[in-house]
């Protein structure tokens, strides 16, 4: 099977547990480390169990990372952030059989957490090929808060700069965001967990968060937030940003690329974009640059379906 492939979604039942082994053992194969086929099997069922018991329908696994780093995760739409055993270092509580599932997925990687997606939570575990004797228990969780950002309202230095998008494409624009997101959370979990191996994640990493923080605190967003929310295919939407933005912008553009030609040689075991989401980013990102340099608004004129269709097919 390939290396970078789509989530497996889960049936809501105890075979669900039987088929996340499976398919964690495959991914381990496919990717030529069978020595993480044990830690592998083992977080995955907790991780499952745990899905099923507390969590909420779907319910499906995935794999990401790198060849050399892999992560197996599990994606339920419960918000609720997993909750760790505090008597997980008393080894009678590791013995037992109640309450310890987060703690063998600890024991079972070289790291574990959890990130808050908009429609529920992401569990993930790095499966390493020995037990860890000094697990964190309590795991790297990120998203159940909230994050600290930009407030244009207070000004900015440099100015503010208005960005006109015409025909903006809805639904390409939310496959953008959660393809962008995604991109932007490896980076991070790469820095996190690997920094010294890949030191320029970090760099990138703060980049994407610059970007985030920039698109989430622009005048304009909860408009067009709005607009999807009402099901619309298309809008006409105002931004105003800082006026360095486009900056960050121009770089996105190279950087989301790049991260795509990763992704195609499975570097990273994300999914690629298509044809279509790539005209779309350079189209979005670009209008920042383009009007940041004078230029009038330029159209979307392609299709404003994510499946690349034509609009009214």
């Amino acid at each position: 099977m390939p290396l970078n492939q789509p989530a497996l979604a889960l049936e809501a039942g105890p075979r669900s547990v039987q088929d996340a082994r499976r398919w964690a053992t495959d991914a381990c194969r496919a990717l030529k480390r069978d020595e993480l086929i044990p830690s592998a099997e083992s977080g995955i069922s907790e991780l499952v169990t745990n899905a099923l018991l507390h969590g909420q329908p779907p319910i499906c696994v995935r794999v990401r990372g790198t060849r050399e780093h892999p992560r197996i995760e599990v994606i339920d739409s419960s918000p609720k952030p997993p909750a760790p055993n505090p008597r997980m270092t008393d080894e009678d509580e590791l013995l037992s059989t109640i309450g310890r599932g987060l703690g063998l997925v600890a024991m079972s990687s070289h790291a574990w957490g959890a990130d808050r997606q908009a429609d529920g939570k992401i569990v993930w575990f790095e499966p390493r090929a020995d037990v860890n004797e000094a697990p964190d228990f309590a795991g790297d969780v990120f998203g159940f808060g909230t994050p600290p950002g930009l407030d244009l309202a207070s000004g900015a230095e440099g100015g503010l700069l208005d960005v006109h998008f015409e025909n903006l494409p809805l639904a390409l624009y939310v496959d953008f965001r959660r393809h962008f997101r995604e991109l932007s959370r490896e980076l991070r979990l790469l820095s996190l967990a690997h920094e010294s191996e890949y030191p320029v994640a970090k760099d990138l990493s703060d980049l994407f968060l610059r970007f985030e923080e920039e698109q989430h605190a622009a005048i304009g967003s909860v408009e067009l937030q709005h607009e999807i929310d009402a099901g619309s295919r298309q809008a006409q939407i105002r931004m105003v940003v800082p006026r360095d933005a486009p900056a960050t912008m121009a770089q996105m553009i190279s950087l989301l690329e790049l991260a795509d030609a990763f992704c195609r040689e499975q570097r990273l075991l994300s999914l690629a974009t298509t044809p279509q989401q790539q005209h779309f980013q350079r189209w979005y990102l670009g209008e920042y640059v383009r009007q940041a340099r004078g230029e009038d608004p330029l159209p979307w004129a392609g299709s404003d379906r994510a499946d690349g269709y034509p609009s009214d097919a």
